[in-house]
């Protein structure tokens, strides 16, 4: 080991010369072997440590973003053309009426362990763990029509037969739910223990998937490692194998200035840009060796979220007053918020579906007006009021409007959301206190234990409604402002709305019923939207087909992308 203290005051300048250059050279080998600049690897960041590698019970992007590069289902979506594609099944085919359909299974595919796939595992995913009501996962509901679960067998080891109850317009879709290894898995599920396996302290080799990368490496709040799965049956159009890549370094870096500056430094691969960035990486991108590709608006979502069940009693009934919480929506600067976080790269959310989903997106719904002179008249009409003069309302139990809002510290944007809410809302006489919290955290806390009271949360968006199914219906993993309450009377139009629309063959019929759902959402605001950011990614120029979608993001397309010599060098060469 090379001590890097300050030489002997009688060291020659020569020996001061040499000791200098063998430090750079055995750092600039380390920093080689560190980043794997001598294989094909991928560095990108993580916001946050994943909260599990188990992909069945999963509901944070922290771990999805992993686990995603390690399970496959049996379709897949491509986000450039938005065709559902073969994956783990090659082919299929249905019944006229839509309620039986016969999947084709992949031959040749294996496990990461080189246990052959085959229609026990599909059987072992859909009737043993995803149907089975004793096994939590959040998913169920999703494949849950008015109540009644599909019905799925196997006729050999390559044929898997669905038996619908009702049509289901987004099935094909759906399938793209990972499919796990009965093997593996088989017993924690029998035992009632799947939430407890595949853990963070899991050893890599015994998680188990069909996925183009394997899990190599967790070190926590350092960074997870995947290495490349060799036994990828997927090709590319020239019969070779698929990935092209060695591995993927994802760094956990919580603080999105580090990440900046991580890319600026050549750290990281690629960089998804916030608004106030784009003035500093745009007229950087020749000289630092990178692109930046605008995509259009950001098909997921910010919002405030109030609990409806809050455990106190007079914020409770505030939260479950659909005065109040318009009233809210309308003390709430939207616009503000996209010139002042996002340096204009945004614009206001007026819905649930972003414009970003062209043929659900509703443009007549209308944008919530900033308007805080109607918001504290709409108040005062419930009977708040100012009765002693402290600057904050009371309701007319007189207890002051005081509660506290909960958002992932390591976002800043949603810290900056929150920011400008609490102001907003302190100039209407609410007296809003603001907590960051670990993200996790936060997550147990909306969809566990129920200990807060008002949050600013995000969603990711999905190109079907249909997938949203585990927030908007009233039984829902993800129902998060009334877990366990008495359903009103929207929320069971709701319930019905997308029970509906899930079995409906006609498009027309399924856009009419998401509209009335999202002009539902917009009148009882369960979610006050904030704004929609638009989706910009700088991407470092040595990677190899690259092509980034609003849905899929800048690495949808993961299998395909290789590393190769970056323009600059190929134009000095």
């Amino acid at each position: 080991m090379i001590s890097l203290s300050p030489f002997h005051a009688h060291e020659t300048r020569t020996r001061k010369r040499w000791g200098r250059l063998i430090v750079l050279v055995l750092l600039f080998l380390e920093g080689m072997s560190s980043r794997g600049l001598s294989e094909k690897t991928l560095v990108l960041a993580l916001g946050t440590d994943p909260k599990s590698f188990n992909a069945a019970i999963s509901q944070e992007t922290s771990t999805s973003e992993v686990v995603g590069l390690l399970f496959e289902g049996l379709t897949r979506f491509d986000s450039r053309t938005g065709e559902i594609l073969p994956s783990l099944a090659e082919s299929w085919d249905s019944s006229p009426d839509g309620l039986t359909w016969t999947f084709h299974l992949r031959k040749g595919v294996e496990w990461f362990d080189g246990h052959p796939f085959t229609s026990r595992d599909v059987l072992f995913t859909f009737r043993d763990l995803l149907l089975n009501p004793s096994v939590p996962v959040p998913a169920r509901g999703i494949f849950t029509l008015k109540g009644d679960p599909l019905r799925v067998e196997a006729p050999d080891e390559m044929t898997v037969r669905f038996f619908l109850p009702q049509p289901f317009a987004p099935f094909l879709m759906a399938l793209n739910y990972p499919v796990f290894p009965e093997h593996a898995l088989r017993e924690a599920v029998s035992q009632g223990k799947l939430a407890s396996v595949w853990g963070i302290g899991e050893k890599p080799e015994n998680i188990i998937g069909t996925g183009p990368f394997k899990l190599g490496k967790y070190l926590p709040g350092e960074r997870v490692e995947l290495v490349r799965n060799d036994r990828y049956w997927r090709k590319d159009p020239r019969g070779k194998a698929l990935p092209r890549l060695e591995k993927i370094f994802l760094l956990i870096i919580p603080n999105p200035e580090t990440r900046l500056l991580k890319f600026l430094e050549g750290e990281l691969d690629v960089y998804p840009v916030r608004g106030n960035d784009y003035p500093l990486l745009k007229p950087l991108e020749e000289k630092k060796d990178f692109r930046i590709y605008e995509t259009g608006v950001d098909v997921g979502s910010h919002f405030l979220v109030f609990n409806h069940q809050d455990k106190n009693t007079g914020r409770r009934a505030w939260f479950q007053d659909q005065t109040f919480r318009e009233a809210v929506s309308r003390a709430i600067d939207r616009r503000a918020m996209a010139e002042l976080i996002y340096n204009g790269f945004a614009v206001p959310q007026c819905s649930p579906v972003s414009p970003g989903i062209p043929f659900f997106f509703d443009p007549d719904i209308p944008c919530p007006d900033y308007n805080p002179r109607s918001a504290e008249a709409m108040l005062l009409s419930e009977g708040f009021r100012d009765a002693n003069h402290d600057g904050i309302l009371e309701d007319p139990e007189g207890n002051s409007i005081d509660f506290t809002i909960l958002t992932n510290s390591e976002n800043p944007e949603r810290l900056a959301i929150a920011s400008m809410i609490r102001q907003d809302l302190s100039e209407i006489g609410m007296k809003v206190n603001l907590l960051p919290v670990e993200f996790n955290s936060l997550v147990v806390k909306l969809t566990a234990t129920g200990e807060w009271s008002a949050a600013v949360m995000g969603l990711t968006g999905s190109p079907d409604p249909h997938f949203g199914i585990t927030v908007w219906k009233s039984d829902g993993a993800l129902h998060f402002w009334n877990r366990g309450g008495i359903r009103t009377d929207w929320e069971k139009r709701l319930d019905a709305i997308f029970d509906q629309a899930a079995v409906s063959p006609d498009r027309n019929t399924r856009k009419a019923l998401y509209d009335e759902w999202q002009e539902i959402a917009a009148r009882e605001l369960p979610l006050i939207y904030t704004v929609l950011p638009k989706t910009v990614y700088a991407v470092k120029n040595r990677l190899r087909h690259v092509s980034p979608t609003p849905l899929g993001g800048a690495l949808h397309n993961i299998e395909e992308i290789d590393i190769g010599e970056s323009r600059t060098e190929e134009a000095a060469a």
